[in-house]
């Protein structure tokens, strides 16, 4: 429950039909077509990798990660045992515990049961676009519904159009050609979609050294090079809020 005493559901018509609903369908819908790539290479993987069919599609749809359902597959094809599976899943999206945080404050007028499904629903692209357009973190209310609205606008077309694009790739992966650079088209919308994230000195700091762990780390087992550039990523971007204080903020006050 709300600290207001408010609490509304996802399949509330307010929510639905909200302006913001629309804008953010919109805006996911000019980042599907990489996002559609990045689903359809994974599919591909899932059924060249020897994992079956039905295998591949349940785990598209329930796991709805292409990070850790890519560090999972060879784990599992090799007969690890569940806990080590599990293990590397929950390594590679220990990011999301982070994403989770900054997006509490859109998501508390919602009932506990609803909260859970909008944290399997959101993902990296919806995550940074939600910033973009709410960076502050606006709280959601009854009197503003807007925050949440976008969210879900975000949220739902990436989930289908992912989906989509990896049953896809599951059904006709002996017949989509590996040289179309599908990998790299998804690479660059989300690196676009970092771009616009990236106001100030700051946050261009934070993002450099971020991808400089991812690099330097590369060799660690399971991924685990992109736990670290979060986890730096993170620490700097407090550092320097804490010692490069936003000096807009200060003369606003």
């Amino acid at each position: 429950m709300h600290s207001d005493g408010f609490s509304i559901g996802l399949m509330d018509q307010r929510l639905w039909q909200h302006p913001e609903w629309r804008r953010g369908c919109m805006a996911m819908l000019r980042a599907l077509p990489g996002v559609m790539a990045w689903g359809l290479v994974t599919g591909m993987v899932m059924a060249q990798s020897g994992l079956p069919a039905w295998g591949a599609v349940l785990m598209s749809l329930t796991v709805f990660a292409a990070s850790a359902q890519l560090a999972a597959i060879p784990l599992m094809l090799a007969g690890a045992p569940l806990w080590v599976v599990w293990l590397a899943a929950l390594c590679v999206n220990l990011r999301f515990v982070i994403f989770s945080a900054q997006l509490r404050p859109f998501v508390m007028v919602l009932p506990l049961r609803w909260r859970l499904l909008c944290g399997y629903l959101v993902a990296d692209v919806s995550y940074v676009m939600q910033l973009a357009r709410y960076p502050k973190g606006n709280e959601a209310s009854e009197r503003d519904l807007g925050p949440l609205a976008y969210l879900m606008g975000l949220a739902v077309p990436n989930w289908a159009g992912w989906n989509v694009a990896a049953l896809v790739g599951i059904v006709f992966a002996g017949q989509l050609p590996t040289t179309w650079g599908l990998a790299f088209a998804g690479t660059l919308t989300l690196a676009g979609l970092l771009a616009s994230l990236v106001r100030d000195g700051r946050a261009a700091s934070a993002a450099l050294l971020a991808g400089g762990t991812a690099v330097a780390c590369w060799g660690m087992p399971f991924k685990l090079n992109m736990v670290m550039a979060v986890a730096v990523g993170v620490a700097s971007g407090l550092l320097l809020d804490t010692v490069m204080p936003d000096r807009s903020r200060g003369r606003a006050a």
